[in-house]
């Protein structure tokens, strides 16, 4: 089925002012047709479906936790079954059936607040409830298992659900509007984050839109990313009203990116939009809460994972002659050489083959990443491609040359080719993952790494490190930018 043609009066009309109240009565038509006939909501009607039953099996998992731990009844068991929608309901008032169609990306990850409040809320929730049932309550420790078991469960299966999703669903089709740069921006951030599930399907300058296009692009595509150099209030307003007429998706694409930094918090007073900015240095505890983190964390990864430690200590051994352990001379916070160490995943002789494969003199920029290094063993590729070969660093972490999360150590001889712009990065202390580590890795392009990096030492904070060390476990396993 074809729809009906537009009215030529379309091409009349262009993008300056509300558009949606003069469209000619065809032109509606159309797009009442286009509600009809393509229903365009599916999508994430199927996924907020998909999602309510991963909550569900969650908190089934709470109440069989309930019924199997210690202090735990037959008859609180089938009680707290009964009360199964009253997770789904909290999950709702949450928002968490709401978040995945509106941004460009959202993971499972971004929702951890919210998903352990709702793991902490439903237990608090079906405590007081089975205390009004012939069940009784049951006793804390149980509840707080039990909460434990469903908070753990519903990420994992949250994660498993928008794996399936994207899996099951074709991607959402996107028009992209705006300048040739911000353009490529956007493109690039759809090439490197592939769980966007989202294909371009249409490019176009700000300049080429009239009401005719927006109307055709508005009938095709599921979400229109406006992307201008700059912003004016009443072409986004017009956009804005198209796309709310059509019931379509519409992002902005902000030009300001140094203005719009994460750690800025968005507030009124009363209709007037305020942007509130957080001091640049972080906080003395701040600073201290994260060494601690450091200390605790990277003392009990080295004991529990000492045992597949002295595994890849031995695979290394029996692969040929020379040292388990690599150590390499790196720049620390102030520039400070530090020394780095790694499971070793190239010849013995690496460091003198790498001037037949490369000249620093010679770089256009002071970074480089060779694909496919031929120093690289067999043995070494497979732990460069879980990361494996970055494990003894957390000695580092220890001793307090390198931090958990912050700019990847770089070699000395790049850093005496940094610019001024590039000297940044020195200014906090390197880290085992980091902004880099999470997006895109060695995809990114010095420029792309930069910003990411700036980014992440301009607005330091706790929950931020934590986000970022979540977002490494599903990116050391997808191995993607790994070289």
């Amino acid at each position: 089925m074809v729809p009906p043609p537009h009215s030529a009066a379309v091409e009349t009309s262009t993008l300056e002012g509300p558009l949606v109240a003069h469209l000619p009565a065809a032109v509606r038509a159309d797009r009442l047709w286009v509600r009809r006939n393509v229903s365009r909501a599916w999508r994430y009607a199927l996924l907020r479906r998909m999602l309510a039953c991963a909550d569900i099996a969650a908190a089934f998992l709470w109440c069989s936790a309930l019924g199997m731990a210690s202090g735990g009844t037959v008859g609180q068991l089938a009680w707290s079954l009964g009360f199964l929608p009253v997770w789904v309901v909290i999950a709702k008032l949450l928002g968490l059936y709401d978040r995945d169609e509106r941004p460009l990306r959202h993971t499972t990850i971004d929702e951890a607040e919210s998903l352990v409040l709702w793991g902490v809320s439903g237990t608090f929730a079906l405590v007081l409830l089975l205390q009004l049932t012939p069940a009784g309550r049951p006793e804390a420790s149980t509840a707080v298992v039990a909460g434990v078991v469903a908070t753990v469960a519903v990420f994992s299966l949250r994660a498993l659900v928008r794996f399936l999703w994207r899996a099951a669903t074709p991607p959402e089709r996107v028009a992209i509007i705006g300048s040739t740069a911000t353009r490529g921006a956007v493109k690039r951030k759809l090439e490197l984050f592939r769980d966007l599930h989202m294909t371009v399907v249409e490019e176009h300058e700000s300049s080429e839109i009239d009401g005719r296009t927006a109307s055709r692009l508005l009938g095709t595509v599921d979400r229109l990313v406006y992307a201008p150099a700059s912003l004016d209030n009443e072409h986004v307003r017009s956009i804005l009203d198209l796309s709310h007429a059509d019931g379509g998706l519409l992002t902005v694409v902000l030009p300001c990116r140094d203005t719009f930094m994460p750690a800025v918090r968005l507030s009124h007073l009363a209709e007037l939009p305020v942007l509130e900015y957080k001091r640049r240095t972080p906080s003395s505890a701040t600073t201290f809460l994260k060494r601690g983190i450091d200390v605790a964390a990277s003392a009990t990864l080295l004991v529990v994972l000492s045992p597949l430690l002295v595994v890849i200590a031995a695979a290394i051994k029996l692969g040929g002659p020379g040292p388990v352990v690599f150590s390499q001379v790196r720049a620390g916070v102030g520039g400070r050489p530090f020394r780095m160490l790694k499971f070793r995943s190239m010849v013995v002789d690496a460091e003198e083959l790498l001037g037949n494969l490369i000249s620093f003199d010679g770089l256009a920029e002071p970074m480089f990443k060779l694909h496919d290094d031929p120093r690289v063993t067999r043995l070494g590729r497979v732990l460069r491609r879980w990361s494996l070969d970055e494990l003894p660093q957390l000695w580092n972490v220890l001793v307090g040359h390198m931090t958990l999360v912050g700019p990847r150590p770089e070699q000395l001889e790049l850093v005496e080719r940094y610019s001024p712009e590039h000297c940044y990065r020195l200014n906090v202390k390197p880290g085992i993952t980091g902004p880099m580590q999470v997006y895109g890795r060695g995809e990114l392009t010095l420029a792309e790494r930069l910003a990411i990096e700036r980014d992440y030492i301009d607005n330091i904070s706790i929950g931020r490190d934590l986000r970022i060390m979540a977002m490494t476990i599903p990116a050391a396993l997808s191995g993607r930018g790994a070289y």
